[in-house]
């Protein structure tokens, strides 16, 4: 008999409710053994994204397919399973359920693995007319608005209105700000040429604006330096010290000087996406703060946040780990391991990182590794970067679409497919 509206069937085993199937709620799902445990999964897309190649489908480098792969399938055969496509609008912990878009359902165990969204600082106006990539429908979004802004400034005659559709300016020099950053100066030399002789391709300006001293920050200071060298060796301007306070009628107002675009690239700051109504369990970065073992603070028995919406707070860091999807996936496949081990009543094993290393690309050849007991740099570091994403992709079929698309683009300096899908406008715009 089913007690939900989810039409999940009811049965002899305790159930585990997931709310996300990002890198954390994949590995956890992968992790439990289902002959302790009835999973149910929920997200609002039934797809999982690899977040860290979404930029190369914003510059027009892979294709959506070649990144996402369905739940459905990841989880194929998985005894006990259920998947849910909704989006979950709050939780009421006293009964142990939840409320999503599509009805209600009850849990024994409940795991929010919500990722991160963006974060504005309150800045509204960039919230409004700014273009971000937390998901895949955004990084589409990105991709058409630049090869809109070049289909739009074929037909302009004054320089200035011209270049306003051609630069582009990046806020934030973290990985994504660089790795985009890269892209766009590649598109630049090989590509948009080719596509579009009658522009004079040397008016197209790209901005990397951070607010710190240094790009990559969280990297070592070699990494930083290398990838500064490079992003100035592709033309690329980067403004350090430099903070973004407004953006208003196209023009990037800062403590130092003034960008015109109407195309700003928002990748200054994360926060955490949790369920609306867990207000009083989240810190000031809205994450929600946990115990050592993933539990929930004040409510240890039976809720757990993992991945970049948790938080485990330590006495000398109150910021927890950082939001890196390596983080999340040994978050999650630990989480898993601890569920199986409540099965047998055995006691659980706190999270403990382990820091494997950290890189970004700057495009070509050029990319920075941050091993824990090597740093390096150049066209090694870009052959480590490209082996290790391509083994972090889920599916073979993906892995191989990705590596031909990468061959290709190697050998013939030309992206894939820039295709006009459909026409976007900023959001803030009718």
């Amino acid at each position: 008999m089913n007690t939900n509206n989810l039409n999940i069937p009811n049965i002899d085993l305790p159930r585990i409710v997931i709310v996300g199937c990002g890198f954390a709620g994949l590995k956890l799902v992968k992790a439990i053994n289902s002959k302790y445990y009835q999973v149910v999964l929920l997200d609002k897309n039934n797809y999982h994204t690899f977040q860290p190649l979404m930029y190369q489908v914003a510059s027009s480098g892979l294709e959506p397919d070649s990144i996402v792969y369905p739940i459905r399938k990841v989880f194929k055969g998985k005894d006990h399973f259920h998947f849910r496509m909704t989006e979950v609008q709050e939780v009421d912990t006293s009964a142990c359920q939840l409320t999503t878009s599509i009805g209600k359902i009850n849990y024994d165990f409940l795991v929010i693995a919500t990722g991160a969204t963006t974060n504005f600082f309150g800045i509204s106006n960039i919230e409004k007319y700014g273009f971000t990539m937390k998901s895949l429908r955004e990084s589409l979004d990105l991709r058409s608005i630049i090869i809109q802004n070049f289909e739009k400034a074929l037909t302009l005659s004054r320089i200035d209105e011209r270049e306003r559709y051609m630069n582009f300016v990046i806020v934030g020099g973290g990985a994504t700000g660089v790795e985009l950053a890269g892209a766009l100066a590649e598109l630049k030399k090989n590509t948009l040429p080719k596509d579009y002789p009658d522009l004079d391709l040397s008016q197209m300006q790209i901005h990397v604006i951070e607010a710190s001293d240094r790009i990559l920050s969280n990297m070592s200071a070699n990494a930083s330096k290398k990838s500064y060298q490079f992003l100035k060796k592709l033309g690329i301007n980067v403004w350090l010290n430099t903070i973004v306070k407004d953006y208003k009628d196209d023009i990037v107002i800062t403590n130092k000087k003034s960008f015109h675009t109407k195309t700003l690239v928002w990748s200054a700051g994360v926060m955490g996406a949790p369920i609306e109504n867990l207000s009083h369990t989240l810190n000031k970065h809205n994450r929600i703060k946990t115990d050592k073992y993933n539990r929930v603070k004040g409510l240890e028995k039976n809720v757990f946040a993992i991945g970049d919406v948790g938080c485990i707070e330590r006495e000398n860091n109150e910021f927890g780990h950082s939001m890196l999807a390596s983080v999340a996936g040994q978050q999650g496949h630990q989480l898993g391991v601890n569920f199986n081990l409540l099965a047998k009543d055995k006691d659980l094993q706190p999270f403990n990182y382990h820091d494997k290393g950290t890189m970004a690309t700057v495009g070509k050849n050029k990319a920075v590794v941050d091993l824990p007991f090597f740093k390096f740099s150049g066209i090694f570091a870009w052959v480590i970067w490209m082996l290790l994403h391509l083994m972090l992709l889920v599916d073979f079929r993906n892995r191989m679409i990705v590596f031909t698309n990468w061959c290709w683009s190697y050998f013939n300096s030309d992206k894939g497919l820039r295709l006009i899908i459909r026409e976007v406008k900023r959001k803030g715009e009718s």
